[in-house]
């Protein structure tokens, strides 16, 4: 049995005719210790017939070691959504429930290759100029992540000194120890600052750069 139904698959096809440049789709797995990782691949495969503008590739972390480390992939699942250029959007677990649906609107946004962000706002992210990575932890029930994974998955699109992983918390343990995750979405900032809540964009924006700006020799 499938992940998507007859209905999911048909809305899917809609949205995704709206596609203009193809975008494809890596995905990272290993035979030990990744409870998602075939059900990752699965969802993947039926993603990718919808459009003959997505491709996805299969890779396994061990074998192809020296790929998973070229993308910066050191967990499994691992999932890069890259178009024309690789923008530094990273999925770490599966991207389920609301998570399905930051998955199809980056496609969208990578293939027409359209942020969103205001000239106000892109001036704003440009003063980012040091090595950035942002990591948003989530859960599939969780309606507020999609906020946050959003906001950081755009931020990496503009700025090439930002990379941003959607984290499912629950599949990740050690790191949601790690950086006491007790409640989704929390955005990571590097090693050192946190962001809670789905923030409104603006709001993001302005409490990544107020923490840079005060600790100006942090990176990732």
């Amino acid at each position: 049995m499938g992940f998507l139904t007859e209905g999911d698959s048909r809305d899917v096809r809609t949205y995704l005719n709206s596609m203009s440049e193809p975008v494809e789709l890596l995905i990272f797995t290993t035979e030990t210790n990744c409870q998602y990782c075939k059900d990752t691949k699965m969802l993947l495969a039926e993603l990718s017939v919808l459009s003959d503008k997505i491709s996805l590739k299969a890779f396994d972390m061990e074998l192809d070691h020296a790929l998973a480390e070229q993308y910066r992939i050191d967990k499994a699942p691992g999932i890069v959504v890259k178009g024309k250029y690789d923008y530094g959007i990273r999925y770490f677990g599966i991207p389920s429930g609301y998570e399905f649906n930051s998955l199809i609107e980056d496609i969208l946004d990578i293939s027409s290759q359209n942020h969103g962000f205001s000239e106000e706002q892109l001036e704003k992210i440009a003063r980012i100029n040091s090595p950035v990575h942002l990591q948003v932890f989530v859960t599939p029930a969780c309606p507020y992540c999609p906020v946050a994974v959003r906001s950081a998955h755009r931020l990496a699109m503009v700025n090439e000194f930002i990379t941003a992983d959607m984290v499912e918390a629950t599949e990740f343990p050690e790191l949601t120890e790690k950086y006491h995750v007790r409640g989704v979405p929390r955005t990571m900032v590097n090693e050192d600052f946190n962001i809670d809540g789905g923030l409104p964009e603006d709001a993001f924006i302005h409490q990544i750069l107020e923490h840079l700006d005060n600790h100006p020799r942090a990176s990732a």
